[in-house]
């Protein structure tokens, strides 16, 4: 088990990829936050005053479940492929450079979603993420033996 913790890479990873999960967990205090302010309920158990408040949605609610969502595509799959691309004995400088651009494209699309700022800042966020993430498949696919 040392092997993992001798690779120079590893450490790195570790940080990019808890930055990136912490920020797709916080997404659910974001959530919370604007469902309470808002009043805005998914459950009937939830409502507080069952005879006035009812089940519904709010734009803003969705806007944040959506980037949350979004989020959970794309981290979840980073994380599993970073780890494989760790594995695979990238460079240091190739792999900060794909987990930094990645952790900045997440960083950035969730701040385009929640401020609703034009596109196509989200979709570039977006792209530029996977874009990364698929460069580390492709580099794990490439040192693969089979």
């Amino acid at each position: 088990m040392a092997g993992v913790f001798d690779n120079p890479v590893f450490p790195y990873f570790a940080f990019y990829a808890t930055v990136v999960v912490l920020k797709t967990m916080a997404m659910s205090f974001v959530t919370a936050f604007h469902r309470i302010t808002k009043k805005v309920f998914a459950n009937a158990e939830d409502l507080v005053d069952k005879t006035k408040e009812k089940v519904s949605t709010h734009e803003t609610v969705e806007r944040v479940r959506r980037c949350h969502l979004n989020d959970l595509e794309n981290v979840i799959p980073f994380v599993l492929v970073g780890l494989l691309y760790t594995a695979s004995g990238p460079s240091l400088s190739s792999a900060l450079l794909h987990f930094r651009i990645f952790t900045g494209a997440r960083i950035f699309h969730t701040i385009a979603y929640l401020f609703a700022l034009p596109q196509p800042s989200r979709a570039l966020g977006f792209f530029v993420g996977v874009i990364a993430t698929v460069s580390m498949a492709y580099n794990v696919l490439s040192a693969a033996k089979y």
